[in-house]
């Protein structure tokens, strides 16, 4: 018998307690007990669910075995706190297919001051140095000095930044290597910390899902300051006393999957944003507050200074514990040769013009 647990973020707990016979490429489920504290009406499509496992190869995967409990419940049934890919999950994970927050040895690197070109560097270093298995999982905090504006990987230069504005705040200009918008960041009035793992912590998830499990963690450090918040798909973190539909942003996340297995989730919360500095320098127009309930990008940010009375190295201290204690995480550093990496990255890379400018 083998065992693997998911608690679906902001749902229930599914256990799957399955039987495994054959050998090698042969090998499949041969019995499955899938348990929890979900709810799952009718009674019997409990049995149906569990039989939808029944001879799976044990290499299958999140999306087959998703679809086999799809296809195999009955058309009423409803599945409440839970859904097939949470099954999936589970599956995957007593197979030793997806891993979990405590199959790893978490490390956090506490906020280290660096110039913002080697802070996005690092993000790329240290994906690659877990990927391959040369460190632990961590969590970092970021801090720096200069104001800055750090762009998604796929956005256009000229559509999301005022240059002239940039140029005339001295604001340095950044590419990163994840997706997602545009950053305004200034020395002190934001809080961004990027977390690096193994893909297979988030193995059978979609991307949207993997947003709100990866983050869940500091839903409950929020919580410890005060501010009750929750994800609006796909990456905003917004202020839940606002509804979920039309909350006032808090923050944004942003992904990038690497080739050697390595992943990176990294978010940038709004401590005390100057509004109005930010709208002279990020161009956000109408289209993209279309779906946000705003008409306003300075209307939508709901800053955290303002919400909890605390200073940012406070709730920095509270993000670090809560983290460390949750996932039994040690302290740890930046190691000389990847800093050292990170800042010939920066010379390469991340401090060039082809680079910045890739997307005009």
């Amino acid at each position: 018998m083998v065992h693997g647990e998911y608690k679906v973020p902001g749902g229930k707990l599914v256990v799957a307690d399955l039987e495994v016979s054959g050998t090698g490429d042969g090998a499949f489920i041969s019995a499955a007990s899938v348990n929890g504290d979900f709810f799952l009406e009718p009674d019997e499509a409990l049995s149906a669910l569990n039989s939808s496992l029944v001879g799976l190869p044990v290499s299958s995967s999140g999306e087959e075995i998703a679809h086999a409990v799809t296809m195999g419940l009955p058309a009423e049934a409803q599945m409440i706190g839970f859904n097939a890919g949470a099954v999936a999950v589970a599956v995957r994970r007593a197979l030793g297919r997806a891993t979990g927050w405590e199959d790893y040895d978490w490390e956090v690197l506490p906020a280290t001051t660096l110039p913002i070109a080697v802070n996005v560097a690092l993000d790329q270093v240290l994906t690659e140095e877990v990927g391959a298995g040369r460190r632990p999982p961590l969590l970092r905090l970021w801090d720096w000095t200069e104001r800055a504006v750090v762009i998604g990987s796929f956005q256009s230069l000229a559509n999301e930044v005022d240059s002239q504005a940039a140029e005339d705040l001295d604001a340095v200009v950044v590419r990163r290597i994840s997706g997602g918008g545009a950053m305004f960041m200034e020395s002190g009035n934001c809080i961004t910390y990027s977390l690096c793992f193994p893909q297979s912590l988030v193995d059978g998830l979609s991307f949207a899902d993997s947003y709100p499990f990866l983050d869940s963690w500091v839903m409950e450090a929020l919580a410890e300051v005060g501010v009750q918040a929750a994800y609006k798909p796909l990456n905003d973190i917004v202020s839940a006393a606002e509804g979920q539909g039309h909350g006032r942003k808090i923050g944004g996340a942003a992904q990038k999957r690497l080739a050697n297995g390595g992943m990176l989730h990294h978010v940038t919360m709004s401590y005390d944003i100057d509004a109005q500095r930010m709208l002279q320098v990020l161009r956000i127009g109408r289209e993209k507050l279309s779906d946000k309930g705003h008409t306003s990008a300075a209307k939508r940010v709901d800053p955290l200074r303002s919400q909890t009375g605390m200073s940012r190295e406070d709730i920095m201290g509270v993000f670090t514990h809560s983290f460390a204690q949750r996932y039994g995480a040690r302290v740890a550093r930046i190691r000389p040769h990847e800093l050292e990496r990170a800042e010939e990255l920066v010379a390469e890379k991340f401090g060039t013009p082809a680079w910045t400018a890739r997307v005009p």
